[in-house]
């Protein structure tokens, strides 16, 4: 058993069992949903996601039944840093970069977004590599 504070957790509800996957189904709320005011402002998001996780053989679930998924701490890290902090420094790198070669700020604007979709399009590419690194883990609640 891996210790609390080395883990992410989220609770969820198993949905399906094969014999492949247990897809988990978790509700993602954005900050705001805690507060006890999302009733009047309107801005809080509630989102329920289905996380597959590799059916360990050796453990039996059971479908409706509740859980935590988990995941490693750094894997939450990596995950910021592909998905948000390496496209921002593209992004600001090519238009510092570019902003002093092309004196057109919309031809400067369009190529660094460019330079973020085609990053993205990489980590597309590579999402099978990904999938297998980025892994979850189910626990009894």
């Amino acid at each position: 058993m891996r210790r609390k504070k080395d883990s992410i957790a989220h609770d969820g509800i198993i949905v399906e069992i094969t014999p492949d996957f247990t897809t988990v189904e978790i509700l993602s709320s954005s900050a705001c949903a805690s507060c006890h005011a999302k009733g009047l402002c309107g801005m809080s998001e509630e989102e329920k996601k289905l996380i597959m996780v590799p059916t360990d053989p050796y453990t039996v679930y059971s479908e409706g039944q509740q859980v935590k998924v988990m995941t490693k701490k750094s894997m939450g890290l990596k995950a910021v840093w592909i998905s948000y902090v390496i496209p921002l420094l593209i992004l600001l790198i090519l238009i510092l970069s570019l902003s002093s070669v092309i004196g057109n700020e919309a031809y400067v604007g369009l190529a660094a977004i460019a330079g973020v979709a085609l990053y993205y399009f990489v980590i597309w590419l590579l999402r099978d590599k990904l999938e297998s690194e980025f892994v979850f883990y189910i626990e009894e609640k």
